[in-house]
Order: C-alpha cells, then sequence, then structure tokens
C-alpha cells in the first residue's frame, strides 16, 4: 500500500486528488515565499487560521488554512506524507469520498483548534489535520476493517501514527487541536466513506494493456529485486528527521 512503484506519469494518472493537493502546497509556497507576491501575501493573511478573525464571522478560515504552510520545509514534510499515505485510501475510497474525508477531518482540526479558544490571537495553518485524518481512517480499518488492511501495512500505520502523535506533544509550535481534532474528524468519518471500500492493489490502477505488459515482458519482473522496503523506512527516517527539526503547525 506505501510502497510507491509507480512513474511519475502512472502517478499523477492514478492519483489525481493527491496530485493536485501536492501541486496547490508548492505553488502556494512558490507564490508566497519563493517569489513573494503581493497578491500571494493578500491570500495568506485573508486565509491564515486566526481564531478571532473566526469569531468576527470569517469562517472561511476553517478551511483555507488546509492548504497554506509555514515555509518550504513545512510544505515538502506534509507533500510528502501525503505522497506516502494518501494513494493507497484515495484508490480505496474514489475521489469524492477521498476530497469529503480530507476536507471534513481538516475543517474538523480547524474547528477544534477553535473551540477549545476562540479567542486566541495566534495564527495556524498547515494540512497536518487532515493527512492525520488519513490516519484516522486507517486507525479505523486497523480497528475495525482488517480485511481492508494487512498486518504489514497495519504495523506501518500505527508505528507512523504513534511518532507523529509523540511529536505533536513534544515540539514546540504545534496546533496539537488541529492534529487531534484531524484524526478524531478521519476515525468518526470513516465508516460512511468506507462503504463498500475495498484492499488496495495496484494492479486496479492499470489498464489491460498494462498487465499484458507486466506478465509478458520478462525483463520486467528483474526489477523485483529492488530493495523498496529499504526505500520506504529510509523515506520514513527522512520524514521523522524533517518533522523533528522542521517547523511544522
Amino acid at each position: 500500500m506505501f510502497v510507491r512503484t509507480e512513474n511519475f506519469k502512472e502517478f499523477l494518472r492514478f492519483y489525481p486528488i493527491v496530485s493536485t493537493l501536492v501541486a496547490i502546497h508548492l505553488v502556494l509556497w512558490m507564490l508566497i515565499d519563493l517569489f513573494q507576491f503581493g497578491f500571494a501575501h493578500d491570500w495568506l493573511r485573508a486565509g491564515i487560521g486566526l481564531n478571532t478573525a473566526i469569531t468576527a464571522g470569517e469562517y472561511w478560515r476553517l478551511v483555507t488554512p488546509i492548504f497554506l504552510h509555514a515555509g518550504l520545509g513545512h510544505a515538502l514534510f506534509n507533500s510528502f506524507s501525503l505522497v506516502l499515505f494518501g494513494p493507497a485510501l484515495e484508490q480505496m475510497l474514489g475521489k469524492v469520498k477521498f476530497v469529503v474525508m480530507y476536507l471534513f477531518a481538516g475543517i474538523i482540526g480547524n474547528i477544534a483548534t477553535y473551540l477549545f479558544n476562540p479567542d486566541s490571537y495566534i495564527p495556524h495553518l498547515g494540512a497536518s489535520g487532515a493527512i492525520f485524518g488519513i490516519f484516522g481512517v486507517y486507525l479505523y480499518m486497523v480497528a475495525n476493517r482488517k480485511h481492508l488492511i494487512d498486518q504489514a501495512n497495519s504495523q506501518i500505520v500505527m508505528v507512523i501514527l504513534v511518532i507523529g502523535v509523540v511529536m505533536t506533544f513534544v515540539r514546540p509550535n504545534i496546533n496539537i487541536l488541529g492534529h487531534i481534532g484531524g484524526l478524531a474528524g478521519g476515525f468518526f468519518i470513516a465508516p460512511l466513506v468506507l462503504k463498500n471500500a475495498r484492499p488496495f492493489s495496484i494492479w486496479r490502477t492499470r489498464s489491460p494493456r498494462d498487465d499484458v505488459e507486466i506478465s509478458f515482458n520478462p525483463n520486467r519482473w528483474k526489477k523485483r529485486g529492488f530493495p523498496w522496503k529499504k526505500v520506504l523506512w529510509g523515506i520514513i527516517i527522512l520524514l521523522v528527521i524533517l518533522g523533528l527539526f522542521g517547523r511544522m503547525t
């Protein structure tokens, strides 16, 4: 589920929602931080999470912070996490349900941030709450839909989830309520979005032509010797390092 074997073009074709979300993260970072366009900074000021502004009626700030990030490291961390753990769920849920789940979890995280401290002047932003929502759905699978996720992937999910929760409480400048709210949002919406879901399968994303190529091209099978597990854990370790030393909200 979490080992990416697709090339770039296949990834874009198989997982258009995850690809679009990552593109939004990086494009907004370039406009705001790299090129520092004035209109982009206006977007940032108008879209950043700010509880006092929400109290004043700017309710869109419950949604817009999901797409904004505090610098390149923050945007890359969340984008890498989305690329690793989003594709399998996008296939299992379908495009519409994945979008609904992602936005619901992110919004619940922002609502939790607001409800527990509505008078706060501290801004918050980032896709972390929505990404924790993805883990909330996986956690529901591990607990109640074991036929949708095998033991090895369950262990990966739980290890990364535990690391993420621990880091949420030990690192400074983390929106704890946003993370926990997003996790809870994903868990509670899981029974609805997982209805009629099937386990992830790389073969489901490929066309019959792709299957023929894989079945009858003997050279393709030589790639099976590549150490995918080591690469996966290397990426996970990199993410943990980025999370420990980068700025996340």
